[in-house]
């Protein structure tokens, strides 16, 4: 699945056109390279998504083209959030 996909549907981020713009800005890396938003994600990766003053890392547990609301947070763990 590409990554722009898999954060909107995941929800960590709200809109897909919002996640585009933040991997093509180089705020988006996973397993510590700088994505694209073609990139496709596996299972067991790492997303790290840069923020103004804080930095998301969460682990990939799950890929599926269609969730409900209650579901999305099963997709995946979040490792840290930190304030910067």
């Amino acid at each position: 699945m590409r990554l722009d996909k898999y954060l909107k549907i995941s929800r960590i981020i709200k809109r897909r056109t919002v996640a585009k713009e933040a991997c093509e800005s180089g705020r988006v890396s996973i397993n510590g390279k700088v994505a694209k938003p073609s990139t496709e994600v596996k299972e067991e990766d790492i997303i790290e998504i840069r923020y103004a003053s804080k930095v998301l890392k969460a682990k990939i547990l799950n890929i599926s083209n269609h969730v409900l609301k209650e579901e999305a947070k099963q997709m995946y763990e979040v490792i840290s959030g930190e304030e910067i």
